[in-house]
């Protein structure tokens, strides 16, 4: 086989540190690696697509021009996963309305969106939001990461200081009493 076919796709310290560079192919290459990732966070937190696209664009142009600021090459994915989560719970919490807004004489911006699905939508996000606080706070990381971020047990471990047994563990608890809390709701 010819060396070419051979090559080893840098690592994200690497093309981050050309980034920093000016190097734009390597942040092609960061962006190509992580937008899908970032998308699908997004669009579970805010339930809309185009607004998801939207917040993948900015974190991505964002991270651009702020790459300067990264202390460690090799957290550029958690970096991105904390911009993300960010710029979503930021929207989110736009989207409420004012104190002094009469949200019967509003008009709603979204038309589209049927009130009974919503009301069920919400209902079942408090509900999950209650159950989550119910959790241990080492339980309730341990299940976001994994579930929301979609980190590996190891990951998972170095974050938490603990092995990848006892965060495997520490899931399974979790997701028994997130179960059993949530049945109403199947």
């Amino acid at each position: 086989m010819p060396e070419a076919a051979l090559e080893v796709e840098p690592d994200d310290a690497t093309l981050a540190a050309r980034v920093r560079d000016g190097d734009v192919r390597a942040y092609e290459q960061l962006v190509v690696r992580y937008q899908g990732q970032m998308f699908r966070l997004a669009s579970r937190i805010l339930a809309d697509r185009a607004e998801a696209e939207d917040i993948v664009q900015e974190v991505f142009l964002t991270a651009w021009r702020r790459i300067g600021q990264l202390q460690d090459d090799g957290a550029f994915a958690g970096w991105l996963y904390r911009m993300t989560t960010n710029r979503c719970l930021n929207l989110l919490r736009s989207r409420q309305l004012p104190a002094d807004v009469d949200p019967d004489a509003t008009e709603s911006p979204r038309t589209e969106t049927q009130p009974e699905h919503a009301v069920q939508v919400n209902s079942q996000l408090e509900a999950l939001t209650v159950a989550l606080q119910q959790l241990t706070p080492e339980q309730r990381a341990c299940w976001l990461l994994r579930e929301v971020h979609g980190r590996s047990y190891e990951e998972i471990g170095e974050i938490v200081g603990a092995n990848a047994t006892a965060v495997r563990g520490r899931i399974a608890r979790a997701r028994a009493q997130l179960a059993e809390v949530m049945k109403p709701w199947r």
